[in-house]
C-alpha cells in the first residue's frame, strides 16, 4: 500500500509540472525579444523542463509509465495553455468576458503546442528508452535533447505561425525557431543535463524502500 501510494504522490506531481510547465511555455512563447541581436521567446527557458520531467519518468517507472503521463496530461494543458493566454496578454490581465470570444490565434498556438508535445515527447520516450541502460548516464538525456529539442520546435513553430494573424511571427517564426532551438539544447545540455543526474540519484534513494533499483539505470525495464 506504501509503494502505491508513493508511486501514485509522484506520478500526480509530474504530472501537474507537465500541465503547468506546458501552460507557462505557451503563453511565454508569445512574447518575443532580442538576446545578443537574434530573436527568440521567453518560452524557450521554461519548456525544457518537460523534458527533464519525462526522463526522470522514464528511468523510474519506464516507457509504459511516461507515456500514461502524457496521455493523462494533453488535453488539460491544452484547455489551460488557450484560457491562461486569453486571460493574460503581455502580462496583464483581460477580465473574464475575454474568454467568451474564442481567439483563433491563441487556439493555434495551443493545438500547435499539443501537436508538437504529443510527437516530440512519444520520439523522446523511444530514444531514451532505448538508451537508459548505457553505462553511460548521460547518453540517453543527451541523444534524446538534441532530437526532441529539433523535433518539438521546429513543428511547434511552424504549425503554430506560418501564415499566422501576428505579422511578426509569421515573417519572423524560422528565425525564432532556429534560436529557440539553439537556446533549448544550450541550457538542456548544460544544466538539465547534470540536473537530471543529480535528481534521479536523490529519487533513487527516496524510492529505494519501494523498489529495487541502482540509481544510474532504469528502476524498470518496460
Amino acid at each position: 500500500m506504501q509503494r502505491s501510494s508513493g508511486s501514485f504522490n509522484l506520478v500526480f506531481l509530474l504530472s501537474v509540472f507537465h500541465i503547468v510547465t506546458i501552460t507557462a511555455s505557451n503563453y511565454l512563447v508569445q512574447i518575443p525579444f532580442q538576446m545578443g541581436g537574434l530573436l527568440t521567446t521567453w518560452g524557450a527557458f521554461t519548456y525544457p523542463f518537460i523534458l527533464l520531467a519525462t526522463n526522470l519518468t522514464v528511468s523510474i517507472y519506464g516507457s509504459k509509465q511516461a507515456r500514461k503521463i502524457i496521455f493523462l496530461v494533453m488535453f488539460p494543458a491544452l484547455l489551460t495553455s488557450y484560457l491562461v493566454s486569453v486571460l493574460f496578454v503581455n502580462g496583464t490581465f483581460q477580465s473574464i468576458e475575454s474568454l467568451t470570444n474564442f481567439n483563433l490565434y491563441v487556439a493555434r498556438i495551443a493545438i500547435a503546442s499539443f501537436t508538437a508535445y504529443l510527437i516530440g515527447q512519444i520520439i523522446d520516450i523511444t530514444i531514451f528508452n532505448r538508451l537508459r541502460l548505457s553505462s553511460a548516464w548521460w547518453a540517453a538525456p543527451a541523444c534524446s535533447t538534441v532530437v526532441w529539442s529539433l523535433v518539438d520546435t521546429m513543428s511547434f513553430f511552424s504549425l503554430a505561425f506560418a501564415g499566422s494573424s501576428d505579422t511578426f511571427m509569421a515573417i519572423h517564426w524560422m528565425e525564432i525557431a532556429v534560436v529557440d532551438y539553439g537556446c533549448k539544447l544550450l541550457i538542456s545540455l548544460l544544466f538539465f543535463l547534470p540536473m537530471y543526474g543529480m535528481l534521479l540519484n536523490l529519487l533513487a534513494h527516496k524510492l529505494k524502500t519501494h523498489m529495487h533499483i541502482t540509481p544510474n539505470h532504469a528502476m524498470v525495464k518496460n
